[in-house]
């Protein structure tokens, strides 16, 4: 998310300290991360992307419940408001205080490469959440298939249009993997599958002001637009529903006023606008698996573990990099008809 006005602000989360309970394991596989300073026993330091989003406002809680989880202490959490140079100030903040291990959602995944190898050549590994960092010795990355979701998106819009109108996609930046990945993916199936649907990129830098300003123009220009993917429902939800009812265009579907949409994240506030009607679907993008497993691989790393290619026990899989590994958690399309699902970390953030 991977990163801006939001529904509301969030504080600076104040750091929880655990112990870490975790016997040194041995380096037997050839290649493993050299154990950073204080091995097995260091400190985990995090840094969030950002605090102007729902979709990571709910990450945040979840570090300190599934730190403890795992029996590890944890430096920060740290808060690099959506600016590199800030990430990079944190990560040094958070060395300097004694973290073995970092993990960061570096929202610019073209600038942080050589501070990822200047980390790796000091022997402190790196777990990225949610962004996959274009260059840069990286130990692990935790993410959902982000192209995946973009493919999603496309064809449950296409199927609800029946091949023909308008749609308008809200793109991330596209200076980060994510932005790349989902409107790559997007723009891909809707040209094969679907080439009867007129889109209208508009580009928001992850920024949910860019978004509304961009869809009050574009339904002005084109009154007939049926269908918005929203790339982040953390950030584009309130304003998307703003001007549509500013429009009187907020009507359940059936209404021929209707427009169909799609997001991602899978926060509360989505399923919410689901059941009243008011879109019609989201990927779930899985903020309580993004800090588990962030949490984990940084703790695997601290124990000198090379990650194996290939499915986990956690329903996902491992692949690798030419920088490093990556675990693709699955992210599952939310409807009305599953939206209640008990299973699904919106409804139990709820």
């Amino acid at each position: 998310m991977i990163s801006v006005p939001a529904r509301r602000a969030v504080g600076a989360l104040a750091a929880t300290t655990f112990l870490l309970a975790v016997g040194a394991c041995s380096r037997d596989t050839p290649g493993a991360a050299p154990p950073a300073s204080g091995g097995a026993s260091a400190s985990i330091g995090v840094d969030l992307p950002r605090a102007d989003s729902d979709f990571w406002t709910a990450y945040a809680r979840y570090v300190p419940e599934k730190a403890g989880e795992l029996g590890v202490t944890v430096t920060g959490p740290t808060n690099s408001q959506n600016d590199v140079q800030k990430v990079i100030g944190n990560i040094d903040s958070l060395v300097t205080q004694g973290a073995g291990a970092l993990v960061i959602a570096p929202q610019d995944t073209g600038a942080i490469g050589s501070k990822l190898d200047e980390l790796a050549g000091r022997g402190i590994p790196v777990v990225s959440i949610d962004t996959r960092p274009d260059s840069g010795k990286i130990y692990m990355v935790v993410r959902a298939d982000n192209r995946a979701y973009g493919q999603k998106a496309c064809e449950f819009l296409g199927e609800k249009l029946g091949g023909a109108g308008k749609v308008v996609e809200f793109q991330g930046a596209l200076s980060s993997i994510n932005g790349r990945d989902r409107s790559e993916a997007f723009k891909e199936c809707m040209t094969s599958k679907f080439p009867g649907i007129t889109v209208f990129e508009e580009p928001t830098d992850w920024e949910g002001t860019k978004a509304q300003a961009a869809l009050e123009t574009r339904l002005s220009t084109d009154p007939d637009i049926k269908g918005i993917y929203m790339q982040a429902g953390g950030v584009f939800l309130d304003p998307t529903l703003q001007v549509l009812k500013q429009r009187n265009l907020l009507v359940p579907p059936g209404d021929p006023k209707h427009i169909t949409i799609i997001s991602n994240d899978g926060i509360p506030q989505e399923f919410d606008a689901i059941r009243a009607g008011e879109i019609d679907a989201t990927v779930s993008q899985p903020a309580d698996l993004y800090a588990q497993y962030g949490l984990y691989w940084a703790k695997q790393a601290l124990a000198g573990v090379t990650p194996t290619p290939g499915p986990t026990d956690h329903g996902s899989t491992v692949i690798e990099l030419p920088n490093g590994f990556e675990d693709q958690l699955p992210a599952p399309l939310v409807t009305k008809d599953n939206v209640d699902d008990k299973s699904l970390w919106g409804n139990a953030a709820a």
